[in-house]
């Protein structure tokens, strides 16, 4: 019975960890990296062929994204994961696959002109199909036997539509260990979904830490106001907002946020100011998001569905489907407001908007949410002066902004209070998806404030849940700021 910590140890993105049962092998999450590479990942140690579960938490990349990389080396079991989950991933991993065949296309191109060798896509758009016709969809609260000595049950984790704490009851013998992996844990009172599910007890807890050191600066109800300051202004300036915005999630709350503007007339003078949603992954997300059950959904939400308001829809709403039509964009010089994809800047046809909008002091960027080291979305965030876009140098004076407390991911107060409501600690607390300083800082007052056992594994890190120690760790691995082969 044991734990292997493969990705997302000590970075945010790239989540993955292996579990071993009674022989079995599985894996909870299978993501993909994101932004800088701070840390090397170790491989996963079996052969894809030897797996036999995986159990996926939600549907963003840097979860799901290498999903399709397992089917195309010989996975061919079960993917457990929440109905809206399995819905979502449909869409983004047949989108991720496009884009791993179009930078492959991209760059032998290149390498038949300057004859070297070709290249070929992490993976394509059949291995996407593979995968996605092997997703289980399943229930909140539904008791799932994945296979002789793991049981598991999905719970809200409030951060994405479906996401999801897994609860696994793990049974070698006569001896069952309870371990909770919390997944990506969600803003509290966040628009649209449900907030987290707390827990009372379990024998080891996995949790992410990606706010483990800070507060977000305003709460969710002040989103709206914020929102309609930021496009007031730039309007009146005759300027362009732009905002980089996830295609699954976020892009949902800023329609949300500026219907209410709309509805209630936060933004004067430019009555009829017109919205771009430019992007078709956020398009035919923001119908899934329309078409959940009510399960998923908070009351605010269903209370808009039940008098006949679609809450995402607004007056000046436009769709840009084809890439003409996203060039297009631009070329009106009338104030309005763009939002693309994707969130951190660093693909799709948010590059193009920044391009033409980042060196006009009239424009408005306005980032809505976590922007990893090293992606282009921190490097302006982080107040460059010039960024290189397309083989072009292009100058930043647009006014950059960042919306306070807008993140899916519960901030320091909201991590603690999902770990605070075991009723008792639980043996071990294995901290991840967190910058390596925020994972220090978090297990620091973890341990030394509140009194918990706690490591933050590095990849590669082994754990025995019955034994109750690790059996392998590189350099680094610490619990309570103590080597394990001192403790």
């Amino acid at each position: 019975m044991k734990l292997t910590f493969l990705g997302a140890t000590h970075e945010v993105t790239g989540s993955c960890t292996m579990i071993e049962i009674n022989g079995h092998y599985g894996v909870v999450d299978c993501g993909m990296e994101q932004g800088k590479d701070t840390f090397f990942n170790q491989e996963i140690p079996v052969d894809a062929s030897n797996l036999e579960f995986v159990l996926l938490t939600h549907a963003h990349i840097d979860h799901s994204g290498l999903i399709p990389l397992l089917f195309k080396r010989g996975y061919d079991g079960l993917v457990y994961a929440t109905g809206a989950t399995c819905n979502l991933c449909e869409l983004m991993l047949a989108d991720s696959a496009h884009i791993q065949e179009s930078e492959a296309e991209y760059r032998n191109r290149k390498a038949m002109r300057a004859g070297e060798p070709l290249t070929e896509p992490i993976y394509t758009v059949d291995d996407a199909n593979e995968a996605i016709a092997h997703f289980r969809p399943c229930s909140y609260g539904e008791m799932i036997e994945v296979n002789d000595g793991l049981e598991i049950r999905f719970a809200d984790a409030g951060h994405l539509m479906g996401s999801a704490s897994i609860e696994m009851w793990l049974t070698e013998g006569d001896v069952t260990k309870k371990v909770i992996f919390s997944g990506d844990i969600g803003n509290y009172s966040q628009p649209i979904i449900k907030d987290p599910t707390y827990f009372d007890e379990a024998d080891y807890v996995i949790t992410e830490s990606t706010y483990g050191d800070r507060l977000h600066e305003a709460s969710a109800t002040d989103n709206v106001d914020f929102l309609a300051d930021v496009i007031q202004r730039t309007l009146d300036r005759g300027g362009t907002v732009v905002i980089p915005a996830f295609a699954v999630g976020r892009s949902q709350e800023m329609l949300y946020y500026i219907r209410q503007i709309k509805a209630y007339g936060k933004v004067h003078g430019h009555d009829d100011f017109t919205v771009y949603l430019d992007s078709p992954l956020a398009q035919k997300t923001t119908a899934i998001f329309l078409q959940v059950p009510r399960e998923y959904m908070d009351d605010e939400i269903l209370e808009l569905v039940d008098q006949g308001i679609n809450p995402l829809m607004s007056d000046g709403l436009k769709l840009s489907e084809t890439t003409a039509e996203s060039m297009a964009i631009n070329s009106n010089r009338r104030p309005k407001v763009i939002i693309s994809a994707s969130g951190m800047c660093d693909a799709g046809r948010i590059r193009h908007h920044l391009k033409h909008n980042l060196w006009e002091k009239k424009n408005t960027i306005l980032f809505v949410g976590y922007q990893a080291n090293g992606t282009l979305g921190r490097i302006i965030l982080d107040g460059a002066k010039k960024v290189k876009l397309f083989g072009d140098e292009i100058a930043v004076k647009a006014e950059i902004q960042f919306m306070p407390g807008k993140s899916g991911h519960a901030d320091k107060n909201g991590l603690l209070r999902w770990i605070q409501s075991f009723k008792k600690k639980p043996s071990m607390v294995f901290i991840n998806h967190g910058d390596d300083e925020t994972m220090k800082s978090y297990e620091t007052e973890l341990r030394d404030v509140y009194g918990f056992t706690v490591s933050a594994p590095y990849s590669g890190a082994e754990y025995d849940l019955l034994e109750g120690k690790y059996i392998a760790f590189p350099d680094g691995v610490r619990i309570n700021g103590q080597s394990p082969a001192v403790r």
